[in-house]
């Protein structure tokens, strides 16, 4: 069996750090090529030497100098890059085969872009290249071979019940609809006048997953869940109605495929993003994870309920954006980013988050979305139109 070269893309977070522990569990079966990181140099540079990178990249180029520093004092052999060409470069180097793109945000939507020119093998846990730009996006891979792999769990939850011959359509192999499950975050119970009093801290407390502040709080406000909403209308081609949406507090149940005949499929496992990864890396293979095997005997709770989008709004938002289509859920995205670092960084409130994303879904007209320059204008204007928000509310 040939050994695959991984590029490991926001390696420094947590899906990348999952990544190399997977990956360090089976180096007969993978070699790390490359690993960027936003800001954080010293690991970084640890992380290329236990893994003998032979390309390290620092997305903030003032930090170029110092992660050159930090690579030679350890002994790595990394050639070093920074900012989008050195993101880019990551991701389209000849040698390498597989692309883990874990960069959170639009900040990821260039490198994810680039492994899809090039044909590459994606585990995609940069929601935002779909929900941003999934038509432009999924046209790409498909254009040049490359492989698209949802490392979310939900969504490699429902690729590993779904049926083969999917992105012909879900009608076509007898798929009724996708039921994506939620944990409800850490608010599920909270009551509804206290939410507009809910601190950063309190937010980035997840009951069950482990996980970056930006998307803790998109789970707290379920915009997390809206977001792959939209991603599961791409990766599997399947219409708005199509998709639903489940409360299941446990997290045992990442998602299910209901058919046409009454079956349901489900994937069950503990709460740990390794066995998403290393189902992706492996694909259509398994290999050891790691993880914790579920205890099926202690399984005494399994519960599900509809989500309260009174409570919750911003999942709905995100359904009328999948709805509306175009530009809508670029808007959606770019200004929930921009009020979830408002939020973290005290200037605004838990509850101004749906509202300043409404704002500017309702001010930014919704227009065609055919190429990348597309979705990086829109997602400028709708940034811009929320930062205006944020500085009016403080004002």
């Amino acid at each position: 069996m040939s050994v695959e070269n991984v590029s490991v893309l926001g390696s420094t977070g947590s899906i990348g750090k999952n990544t190399l522990d997977v990956i360090s569990r089976n180096r007969d079966r993978f070699r790390i090529v490359a690993l960027s990181a936003h800001r954080n140099v010293e690991e970084l540079a640890a992380q290329s030497a236990a893994f003998d990178a032979r390309l390290a990249v620092i997305a903030d180029t003032s930090l170029e100098t110092a992660l050159a520093r930090a690579l030679k004092s350890r002994g790595a052999r990394a050639q070093v890059m920074s900012g989008d060409e050195g993101l880019r470069e990551a991701a389209g180097m000849d040698e390498v085969d597989t692309v883990m793109a874990a960069i959170v945000g639009a900040a990821g939507l260039g490198s994810s872009f680039e492994a899809a020119r090039r044909g590459k093998k994606i585990l995609l846990a940069n929601k935002e290249s779909l929900v941003i730009a999934g038509e432009v996006f999924v046209s790409e891979a498909r254009n040049n071979g490359a492989v698209i792999l949802p490392v979310d769990s939900e969504h490699n939850a429902i690729f590993q019940a779904m049926p083969e011959g999917f992105e012909h359509g879900l009608d076509e192999v007898g798929v009724e609809k996708i039921v994506l499950t939620a944990s409800g975050g850490p608010f599920r119970n909270l009551p509804a006048d206290q939410l507009a009093a809910v601190s950063p801290e309190q937010a980035c407390n997840h009951p069950n997953w482990s996980m970056g502040r930006k998307i803790s709080v998109d789970s707290a406000t379920l915009m997390n869940k809206g977001l792959e909403v939209i991603e599961a209308r791409w990766l599997f081609n399947a219409r708005p109605d199509q998709i639903e949406v489940l409360v299941h507090p446990q997290s045992i149940v990442h998602s299910m495929v209901s058919y046409r005949d009454g079956s349901v499929l489900a994937q069950m496992g503990t709460p740990d993003m390794r066995t998403p990864i290393a189902y992706a890396l492996a694909w259509p293979g398994r290999i050891e994870a790691g993880v914790e095997r579920l205890n099926l005997a202690q399984m005494n709770d399994l519960s599900f309920e509809l989500p309260d989008l009174e409570r919750f709004p911003c999942l709905g938002l995100a359904f009328e954006a999948m709805s509306e289509g175009a530009s809508a859920p670029v808007a959606l995205n770019a200004s929930n980013e921009v009020a979830v670092a408002a939020f973290l960084d005290g200037r605004i409130g838990f509850a101004q988050i749906p509202a300043l994303v409404r704002e500017v879904m309702e001010h930014c007209s919704v227009t065609a979305v055919k190429t990348l320059e597309d979705v990086l204008e829109h997602d400028r204007r709708a940034r811009q139109i929320a930062q205006q928000w944020v500085q009016n509310f403080n004002g």
